[in-house]
Order: C-alpha cells, then structure tokens, then sequence
C-alpha cells in the first residue's frame, strides 16, 4: 500500500492515501483511525480522519515523527480492513414543505427530474458519512446518486436554517446551526445534529451509514417537539 506522510509543524503529521474521494481510500483512513486507537500507540494524543488522510497529533515531549511513523507503517503493513462495522442511522426528513425545501423544484430542472424523482433518488441513495468539519455537526455524508451532481449555487445564502437537508457535489449534509451556506436545500430533519445537552453533542460521526426517511408535515412537528423537549429517545435511530 503506497501511503505518503507530510508534516503538518511539530507536533503532528498526516498519513496520505491518495488523491481521490472514494470509499476505497476513505475506508483506509478510517481502518488505520481504529488501529492506531485500538494499538494504543504511546505518545499518540488523536488521529483525525479527512476524506483521504488521516492526521496524527503526538505529545513532543514523549515520542517523536521519527518513532511513530515506523509504528504506523507496521500497523499498516498488517493490512488494513476497510470493512469495519459502523453504525447505521436513521435520519427523518421533511421535502414537501416549500419552507423546508426551496432549490428542490430547481434540482429536479436542472437534473430533469421531477422533484419526487429527486426525493426518490436522495432516500435511495447510499450515504455514509466521511468527515465532520466547516463547524461542530456538520457531516460530508457521500454516496448521492449519481444522477443528482450539481456544484454549489452561484450565489450562496447568508442565512441557512438549522437542520436544512442539502445536496452538492456528490454529497448531501445537514446543517447542523442556522449559518451560511451554498448547499441545494431539498428537505429538513427535526433532529439537531448538534445539541450540548446530550452526553454525546455531536449526533454523526465518520464511518456511519445512512438512511433518509421521508417524514410528512405532521410527523416533522411531533418529532421537533420531543427533540426541542430533550424527550427523543436517540438510540432508536440507530443501529450497530
């Protein structure tokens, strides 16, 4: 396996598996996230995933580049499974409030769909999250149909709403705060994606698998009120 390590100052370095965006070189980066945590690797204080590289950040005081990176190479020399179990989660959402859904009639023009072909492709499509970053929550979830691909909007909004469902690229997300954004909004969850009175804030994380599930109107309210509440039980949208 051809791996590059780039320094990244004095206190950490990154392990670089390639060049693409694909499930392959993701899989790798998450497989060696779990080796070096599960190795416990003295001197090591946290990996973070990217899209295709994982950074490790050490304690200078107690290892060095020059004694972990001869570790990470043996752990990768014991070939890395890309087939790690991963939870799978469940995410309500809400596409046929216009309020909730205002690029969905431009995605299915520009797409030449109709918008319940485009709901229908998003619900089937075949998600799983690679990376948090941008801000605390927010997930670049791939594996959006392929047919859905468009770049961002020319002009993006200045304020976002918090939960928005968005498409762009070969991904969809969920804006975890009201902010700004140039995301293709096409439906909203009721779930926060962020929320500091759970033991867990951040509800994603790198390696899960999705599943959107079309909610109406009425079921979205319901469901916002219990979130709002601090009364949803979590883990029944999530399975290992």
């Amino acid at each position: 396996m051809s791996v590059r390590y780039l320094s990244c100052g004095d206190t950490a370095f990154t392990v670089e598996f390639g060049n693409a965006i694909s499930p392959e070189i993701n899989g790798k980066v998450m497989a060696l996230h779990g080796a070096i945590a599960q190795a416990r690797v003295p001197g090591v204080v946290e990996t973070v995933p990217s899209m295709r590289s994982l950074m490790v950040t050490y304690d200078p005081l107690s290892t060095t580049r020059a004694e972990l990176q001869p570790r990470i190479d043996a752990l990768i020399a014991t070939g890395l499974s890309t087939g790690m179990k991963s939870r799978r989660v469940r995410i309500p959402c809400c596409y046929d409030d216009p309020e909730f859904a205002p690029d969905l009639a431009d995605v299915a023009k520009r797409t030449r769909k109709s918008p319940e072909q485009v709901i229908t492709d998003h619900l089937n499509s075949a998600f799983k999250v690679y990376v948090l970053g941008f801000m605390p929550g927010l997930a670049y979830i791939a594996g959006l149909e392929r047919s859905l691909y468009l770049p961002r909007r020319n002009e993006p909004r200045v304020r976002v709403p918090r939960s928005s469902v968005a498409i762009a690229m070969d991904m969809t997300t969920i804006y975890p705060f009201e902010s700004p954004g140039g995301w293709h909004l096409i439906g909203r969850t009721p779930l926060f994606m962020f929320d500091k009175r759970r033991e867990q804030p951040v509800f994603l994380a790198p390696g899960d698998s999705l599943q959107f599930e079309r909610v109406d109107r009425k079921t979205y309210d319901r469901i916002a009120r219990e979130v709002e509440a601090g009364k949803l039980d979590w883990s029944t949208l999530v399975k290992s």
